[in-house]
């Protein structure tokens, strides 16, 4: 790859040689224009403020049933992590009931976070069929199908 010529340099013709340099004219550069001020008078926000906001929508435009399975679901996360920690330190010698146990945490997630999105508010139009008692319904069933599985599998 050939080098790159500059441009901002005059070449000198070799019969000028000794003739003296005359100087190149240059321009000043303008100086940088100041930063954009933010559209509503606000400055940036910290990672703490940005926090607080999304909590206090959360507080504010979330249903109590939602936050309730929110709730739910954390204790879930918690739970599983519970159960993997002491798999880790303790040791993992029935290893199928590790395995139930963290099946059952895992899929009771995937079902309430089933059930949670069938029952939203901002969902209604994805789900027009499904009642909040039918999705309700289908959860308790799915529920009791998969503790029936993983209580078998512990033997």
């Amino acid at each position: 790859m050939a080098p790159k010529q500059r441009t901002t340099a005059r070449a000198v013709p070799a019969s000028s040689s000794a003739s003296p340099a005359t100087p190149i004219p240059t321009t000043p550069t303008p100086a940088p224009s100041p930063a954009p001020k933010p559209s509503r008078g606000e400055g940036p926000q910290t990672l703490d403020t940005m926090i607080r906001n999304v909590a206090a929508h959360y507080t504010k435009t979330t249903p109590a049933r939602t936050k309730l399975l929110d709730a739910f679901m954390a204790f879930l996360v918690a739970v599983g992590a519970l159960q993997f920690v002491y798999c880790v330190v303790a040791g993992n010698y029935p290893f199928n009931a590790f395995l139930s146990g963290f099946s059952a945490t895992v899929g009771q997630f995937v079902l309430t976070a089933s059930l949670r999105i069938q029952t939203a508010e901002g969902n209604k139009g994805d789900f027009p069929a499904v009642s909040q008692e039918r999705a309700f319904a289908d959860y308790v069933v799915c529920s009791l199908i998969l503790h029936f599985f993983c209580v078998n599998f512990i033997n």
